[in-house]
């Protein structure tokens, strides 16, 4: 049933029009003819003017972990950049594959669903991303293939564990799952997976790519430690950069969540990076880190949990989850595979977020047919696995897909939302079915 108290002008039914809504402005944002902030923020005013949300309950619907996280994150990185530290990155990936770019495409994807098991996916690719680019700039080869191949694999490495993906996080947070258990029963499907991706974009992309002997003996002829420009900003950046990291682990015994730690490491660095200056460069410091925030990715991002909250607040998506549960009749190979599914498909279209927190108390309602809590645990393997790998479908399905379109677009290259589709729908679909098989093997 609907929340009795929406009250829509001319009656019309609230949850078709936050589902029109929804379409509109996914349908504009796919067009690419209004910037995407734009358009996620007057699908915000539209949910609210429309009397779907009122102004407070929209606001809450904005997730301040991701926001504040994608912010504090952007600010360390950017201060972190001034230090030289990401050129001395990019010379020693490039180094290490003897400046080859199909390596080089290799080892980044790797590396990148490395530290996404590890950290956060957002602040993975806001480490890299920089990285990369500043590699395919020295050797002349377009740099789309790179960003792509991380995009896919920063959530896939983020997908094995309990920290790297925050479906995964609000999982384990309301059912109590251990890290150990996320490893144990994701990590196997990952490595799968992984081996999977690298060898599609090898052979789609990495073979293909192309610099001169010239170009690579440059690469081999530098020096990275002469990358480094100021030691003294390297030390703070990466003493505080490992603060956060290790705040992150022990978030829950220090009482803060994500955003708020991203947030106090931005701050303290800007902090640590300013003392000793006058108040005009302290100003003049801070503007300049400030420029370099993705100001077109955090507002994109306020939009559209504005517009997929008033969608969730008709009770759209309550709805779907309850058929879902309904069709498969409580049976765990239909029911697995139902969730499994669905959550990659929906994921891949809308925040996978609001989704996930709803799914849960569903499953969870399901304890009795299937002999209690424990018997759940391949659904929420399977949700787990369906939510993050679906984020790979579209370039709106996970928070780094849009942190790298907005990176990307600021150094002028082009990552168009149907290109992007065009290219990773296809490799999520395999993802989805490869995870089909190992549920199947592992739990039926």
């Amino acid at each position: 049933m609907l929340p009795a108290h929406i009250a829509l002008l001319g009656g019309l039914n609230p949850a078709w029009v936050a589902v029109g809504i929804l379409l509109v402005t996914y349908a504009v944002i796919m067009s690419e003819k209004i910037n995407r902030a734009v358009v996620a923020l007057i699908g915000a005013i539209v949910m609210i003017g429309s009397g779907i949300l009122s102004q407070e309950e929209a606001i809450a619907g904005i997730d301040f972990n991701t926001v504040g996280l994608l912010a504090g994150m952007m600010i360390i990185v950017a201060v972190a950049r001034r230090s030289g530290v990401f050129e001395y990155l990019a010379i020693w990936t490039a180094q290490v594959a003897r400046g080859h770019p199909a390596g080089i495409l290799v080892l980044l994807s790797l590396i990148t669903a490395v530290l996404s098991s590890l950290l956060d996916n957002v602040t993975t690719v806001l480490l890299i991303v920089p990285v990369s680019l500043v590699i395919c700039s020295q050797l002349k080869v377009p740099p789309y293939p790179f960003l792509l191949s991380q995009v896919l694999a920063s959530n896939i490495g983020g997908t094995a564990t309990m920290i790297g993906d925050p479906p995964n996080i609000i999982i384990s947070a309301q059912v109590g799952l251990s890290f150990n258990a996320f490893v144990t029963n994701l990590a196997p499907v990952i490595v799968v997976i992984l081996a999977c991706h690298t060898l599609a974009m090898h052979l789609f992309w990495g073979r293909h790519l192309r610099s001169t002997a010239e170009a690579r003996a440059h690469i081999m002829a530098m020096d990275a430690r002469r990358a480094i420009t100021d030691r003294a900003l390297l030390i703070k950046s990466l003493s505080v950069l490992a603060l956060v990291l290790v705040s992150f682990s022990f978030a829950h015994q220090i009482g803060m969540e994500s955003g708020a730690i991203g947030l106090g490491g931005a701050a303290l660095l800007l902090l640590l990076d300013n003392l000793g200056r006058s108040a005009e460069k302290q100003t003049e410091h801070v503007t300049e880190v400030f420029n370099e925030v993705e100001w077109i990715t955090l507002f994109f991002f306020m939009g559209l949990f504005v517009v997929v909250k008033g969608v969730e607040h008709t009770g759209v998506l309550d709805m779907l989850a309850q058929k879902l549960v309904a069709a498969t009749g409580g049976q765990l190979e239909p029911t697995g595979l139902g969730i499994l599914w669905s959550s990659a498909l929906l994921s891949s279209a809308l925040d996978n977020i609001p989704f996930v927190a709803t799914m849960i108390p569903m499953i969870k309602a399901m304890g009795p047919a299937f002999g209690g809590a424990e018997g759940l645990d391949p659904l929420w393997w399977a949700l787990s696995l369906g939510a993050c790998l679906g984020g790979n479908g579209t370039l709106v399905g996970a928070s780094a897909n849009l942190t790298v379109a907005g990176i990307a677009e600021r150094n002028g290259v082009s990552f168009r939302f149907l290109t992007y589709t065009k290219h990773a729908l296809p490799m999520m679909l395999v993802q989805i079915a490869i995870c089909h098989g190992y549920w199947l093997w592992r739990y039926c």
